[in-house]
């Protein structure tokens, strides 16, 4: 069998295709006509030397090497088997196989030429002479956690993209680990990272206009390694922009099929050498494999079937043919962090991985964490609970400031049961800055408010379907409320917020064919609020409810399930993912980074927990419900001091009724105030319908309160009030405990070096290695 493969940016030199454009006057022609200018004077004479420039170089490499391909084709008689494209390459691939004609490809070249052309200040650099696990280390063990790997060339040719500074500050590192050569590219941008996410935002909405043919030659993908699936083309186009090039991995790919020729369609001979590396080094199989797919979904956990689904990748030969490591090396050579979970849910937030970071209260989950995760292409949630709509507002506008490239974000809503006014500013504040992600936790029912943001969304687009605009994220962990935002709006909500004018009559009538939620997260026991849920039980339960709702309703579009809870390594993150998990969300191993809105005091605990490390306590705002939260034990007094309050609350119906030697122990030990003077503080604080309630009720006086422990309990963790240590309120879950065990003996024991976005990294790319590892380990071809 025979492949082409197409060169990318670099091969480019003056005076290439000079035998090809005058046997080729039609499609030169063409060329001239959509570009303006003469492309056979660009590549020949470059009299204006504009060769070197991105928008340039793409549209006469595209050029040449479509003219090669053609030239090829018709000296040869016959087309490849298989063809291959480097970066831009891809489009020639893909036009040799014909999904778009050679004008529509030109088109499609220069607005992506343009687009990354725009996207200044970056810069790559190639490292040769070290493997991709050495560069890793590097990056890793230095902080360069700003450079992304752009091209994974050979097994000793590796590139690297990010800011110009950082490509310079890490050449010393390189250096130093013992590289060949560490090369900076005379490039205009930090192709193939994070640094193009707007790009890859504008160009998948220039993309909408277009629509591709089927594929007639199987085209291997940058972004997988692994053929295009039918309808992927526009998908991988924007995630190509962003997502390293699989080179070696693709070649590989090609030798597995049985290629024995591989030719290089167009000028230079970059790929040929590449080629020839990666041949040299390459393990041959004792039977060659051949993978088909229907969904590229099914394969991102390797066999996830825990959900029902059937694994996407299947062996055409039959199974008594097929080794057991056979069997598993497709599944282990394909796993990686950016294909875990659900390629839609990346696709519709726009982000590099399946992981979102959850909005911890009282802005724990801070400005500056939703900002560093966004700008590494992922997505954080700034955590409202507990906090003034007037700080909310502030922090929505510096998220905006900071993150105004079409970067990911969110903002999480808390179930407000005494305050419901609180959910309304809310929500208005989100309506007003459209803030277009809302992540809901600690509902247990459906509220006005959230059906107000939800509706405000819904719209019918250009082509007559209804979509929404307005994303809700909900994070459930009993099946009643699974099930609820699994359903439309409530009517009743739905006729109330239309009688007072705040959703439209489409906008409520669109309602009726839209759940609550675009995505459920089953969160298992957890930091803060939990139902102490066991993942392995949950998660398959909220799958099985998400699938009879869907089929109830008639849903067009799937309802993803995440997990979340107790994911603080990259075991468990891939168990989550082995379950059929669409995404993951974690909590608590956020809260002790940098970026983390809470004092240095409560860090300095958190990083020397364990696992059992933490304790189940009253919920101060739901005292009279007895709902609970997960909180740190080593180190406080808060559990055992939150549990006698509401023993007392159960046990009395006054403060007047509590023993003088109990009540004095109160104020001396636990409020270091009279029971007065603190109910003095709390009328200042509550609403004067609560404070009447209050005089009316003295069981109510003392929620009141016992309440204002609580509160201060958190206010003294969050500024750090080392006199009331003891005191310090801290949600925090068994994971953050495993995190640190997993972490022990590195630079990341210490939390001055933990930063949230390299968390995100490590224990992706970690849950993708430890997936591929046991894959290969069950089916007996990993010697360890």
């Amino acid at each position: 069998m025979q492949a082409f493969v197409f060169p990318g940016q670099g091969s480019q030199y003056r005076g290439m295709g000079a035998d090809l454009f005058d046997n080729f006057p039609e499609l030169t022609a063409k060329a001239d006509e959509i570009l303006g200018y003469s492309i056979k004077e660009l590549c020949l004479q470059d009299p204006r030397e504009q060769l070197t420039q991105t928008q340039f170089t793409q549209l006469a490499l595209f050029v040449v090497n479509a003219l090669t391909y053609h030239s090829t084709v018709k000296q040869s008689g016959r087309k490849p088997d298989f063809v291959a494209g480097h970066s831009l390459g891809e489009y020639d691939a893909l036009l040799a196989a014909e999904a778009f004609d050679f004008a529509s490809g030109l088109q499609l070249v220069k607005k992506r030429g343009e687009l990354m052309s725009q996207m200044a200040d970056g810069g790559m650099a190639a490292v040769i002479g070290l493997d991709r696990e050495g560069v890793n280390r590097v990056l890793a063990a230095n902080g360069l956690d700003t450079l992304d790997i752009a091209n994974y060339n050979s097994p000793t040719q590796t590139t690297v993209s990010g800011p110009k500074a950082d490509i310079e500050r890490a050449q010393p590192f390189f250096d130093a680990a013992g590289v060949r050569k560490y090369l900076v590219l005379n490039v205009s941008g930090a192709f193939h990272s994070r640094l193009m996410t707007k790009a890859a935002g504008d160009f998948a909405k220039y993309l909408e206009q277009f629509e591709f043919r089927p594929l007639t030659i199987p085209v291997i993908s940058n972004v997988h390694a692994r053929p295009y699936y039918p309808g992927e083309v526009k998908e991988n186009l924007v995630k190509q922009l962003t997502s390293p090039v699989r080179w070696v991995e693709s070649v590989t790919y090609l030798l597995d099929q049985g290629v024995e020729q591989i030719d290089e369609i167009g000028p230079g001979e970059v790929l040929k050498g590449l080629v020839k590396t990666i041949r040299d080094r390459y393990q041959p199989r004792t039977s060659p494999i051949v993978v088909q797919s229907e969904n590229r979904a099914a394969s991102n956990a390797a066999a996830a079937t825990a959900a029902g689904s059937s694994p996407a990748a299947t062996l055409e030969r039959p199974l008594t043919s097929v080794t057991k490591a056979d069997r598993a090396e497709p599944f282990a050579a394909s796993l990686t962090a950016e294909f875990l979970g659900d390629p839609a849910f990346r696709r519709d937030y726009n982000i590099k991985y399946a992981y979102v970071t959850g909005g911890m209260y009282h802005g724990i989950a801070s400005k500056d964490m939703v900002v560093k995760v966004g700008k590494a292409g992922l997505m954080g949630f700034f955590g409202t609970g507990g906090l003034r709509p007037g700080a909310v507002e502030e922090a929505i506008r510096q998220i905006q400031g900071e993150l105004n490239h079409g970067e990911a974000y969110g903002v999480n809503l808390i179930s407000d049961l005494i305050d419901p006014q609180t959910e309304e500013e809310i929500v208005a504040l989100l309506l007003k800055y459209k803030v277009r992600n809302l992540e809901a936790g600690a509902f247990m029912s459906i509220t006005p408010a959230l059906v107000r943001f939800r509706l405000q969304g819904l719209r019918r687009s250009a082509t007559n379907q209804v979509e929404s605009t307005s994303r809700i994220i909900a994070k459930v962990s009993r099946p009643e409320v699974a099930q609820a935002f699994l359903s439309p709006a409530p009517e009743r909500i739905v006729e109330k917020l239309l009688a007072e004018g705040k959703v439209t009559q489409e906008q409520a009538a669109l309602a009726r064919s839209f759940p609550m939620a675009d995505d459920l997260v089953a969160e298992a026991d957890s930091a803060g609020y939990t139902d102490h849920g066991v993942a392995f039980a949950l998660y398959p339960s909220i799958v099985q409810i998400r699938d009879e709702m869907m089929k109830k309703f008639g849903y067009r579009r799937k309802v993803r399930v995440g997990a979340a809870g107790g994911l603080g390594t990259p075991a468990a993150l891939a168990a989550a993912f082995l379950m059929g998990a669409d995404f993951v969300l974690t909590g608590s191993v956020n809260q002790c980074t940098v970026e983390a809105g809470t004092s240095s005091a409560v860090k300095d605990l958190l990083q020397d927990m364990d696992i059992q490390d933490t304790e189940y306590a009253p919920a101060g705002s739901m005292l009279e419900l007895g709902a609970k939260v997960q909180v740190l034990r080593k180190g406080v007094l808060f559990p055992a001091r939150a549990k006698k309050l509401y023993d007392l609350y159960q046990q009395y119906n006054s403060l007047d009724e509590i023993e003088e030697t109990v009540r004095k122990r109160l104020e001396e030990r636990y409020f270091r105030r009279t029971l007065e003077q603190v109910y003095s503080e709390v009328k200042a604080h509550y609403s004067t319908r609560e404070i009447s309630k209050a005089e009316q009720n003295p069981k109510h006086k003392m929620a009141l309160v016992f309440k204002w422990y609580f509160a201060q309990a958190t206010d003294f963790a969050l500024s750090g009030n080392v006199e009331r240590k003891v005191d310090y309120q801290v949600h925090c879950g068994p994971a953050l405990g495993a995190f640190n065990r997993w972490v022990r003996g590195t630079k990341l024991e210490d939390w001055r070096n933990r930063h949230v976005d390299d968390i995100a990294g490590r224990l992706m790319v970690g849950a993708a290695e430890f997936l591929s590892r046991r894959c290969r380990e069950l089916a007996g071809s990993d010697p360890a």
